[in-house]
């Protein structure tokens, strides 16, 4: 079990932030990454050619032990739906094929897939997700573009199973792992998907506006998104940049959005992965775990509807009300300075390392305040 990493963090003490599921915060040593970046590019005459590269690969191998790949299986990019735009850009609907998603789905995993062809959606089966999913999946299906866990409760997927049953049937799996990867274990070999993306600024810890893909080797030879100059081979000679090339950097690197070695982000999410790893992810679930396990045990007690431990991820819990969320309970909770989110008809309570037996006391204090008022009513 991690301790408290709140001292970590500029959180103040009367802030109960629990609501890492929307945005994680940054830690002090990733501003600080951060802040350095700015006054480098302040500084223009002191970044050198190789700076373009350096931090960009450091950060490229810390995210492949993430997920136990290579280094050149990972593509650097803006966003959670620039990855599936990259997937979707690759991959083909045969005649009669359909892509399969969740339903409620979040939109990033969503739009570009409905672009491509026929969309059809998966729901549980008596609670169960990868039951749903793996009744959905059969010779109709050509693509599979699932997260990890839904994002509007934490209901998680068996992607080692969802993953065998692709390839039985021959169909691509795209994974957006944004509201998982960081804090619930994930091994690409296990899985094999073709491609995963993650956004970095829920579960990884750190800035908006950068993310990760992951690429099967198999698609590495796929069309990218843009035409940009870094992406291409011999890039690192700045010298010889319009000797054209039509040839590109080893691995996933073609993918790469431009201006890739951003100065700022990039040095951030290198200080955000070293925190992920240097905790280690499984510990992070584990930890996670044992916290969400008793804010469920005491949600159960107020009467509220929380999914079996079994069939959610441990990082994440969904609040269900069986008369409905009361009004006005995210804004009172937020009143009292206790931060969580409503997505859908559950109440996303989110926790970290920086979160204290104070945070979930005060959380069940308003809670139960309103249950009471809503109970009178």
């Amino acid at each position: 079990m991690i301790p408290c990493q709140r001292a970590l963090f500029d959180i103040p003490d009367d802030v109960a932030y629990l609501n890492c599921a929307y945005m994680s915060p940054l830690s002090r040593a990733v501003v600080a990454a951060g802040e350095r970046g700015v006054r480098r590019k302040a500084r223009p005459w002191e970044v050198t050619g190789a700076d373009f590269f350096t931090e960009t690969e450091t950060a490229r191998g810390l995210f492949a032990r993430v997920v136990g790949a290579r280094a050149d299986e990972i593509a650097v990019v803006p966003s959670a739906s620039y990855g599936v735009g990259v997937a979707a850009a690759n991959l083909k609907l045969a005649p009669g094929k359909s892509v399969l998603v969740l339903e409620d789905q979040f939109p990033s995993n969503y739009y570009a897939w409905r672009d491509l062809g026929p969309v059809v959606a998966a729901g549980p089966i008596e609670g169960d997700l990868t039951a749903g999913i793996l009744a959905r999946l059969d010779a109709r299906i050509g693509i599979a573009a699932l997260p990890h866990c839904r994002w509007t409760d934490g209901a998680l997927i068996d992607l080692v199973r969802v993953g065998a049953r692709c390839r039985e049937i021959g169909a691509a799996l795209v994974i957006d792992a944004t509201q998982s990867l960081g804090a619930l274990p994930l091994d690409v070999g296990a899985v094999r998907p073709d491609y995963l993306v993650a956004a970095t600024y829920k579960w990884l810890m750190g800035p908006y506006s950068l993310g990760f893909l992951y690429v099967a080797p198999e698609r590495h030879e796929g069309r990218a998104l843009e035409q940009n100059w870094i992406a291409r081979a011999g890039s690192e000679n700045f010298g010889a940049l319009v000797n054209y090339r039509d040839d590109f950097q080893p691995g996933a690197r073609r993918y790469d959005v431009g201006e890739r070695s951003n100065f700022a982000l990039m040095p951030m999410a290198v200080a955000a992965l070293e925190h992920i790893l240097a905790w280690g992810v499984t510990e992070i679930q584990a930890t996670l775990a044992a916290t969400n396990r008793g804010i469920a045990a005491r949600a159960a007690g107020l009467g509220l509807k929380v999914a079996p431990e079994a069939l959610r991820a441990g990082h994440f819990l969904g609040l269900g009300f069986p008369k409905g969320v009361p009004e006005g309970l995210v804004e009172g909770l937020a009143q009292d300075k206790v931060f969580v989110s409503l997505r859908g008809t559950s109440l996303r309570v989110t926790p970290h390392l920086y979160n204290t037996s104070h945070d979930i006391n005060r959380l069940f204090n308003v809670l139960e305040s309103f249950l009471i008022r809503y109970k009178a009513a």
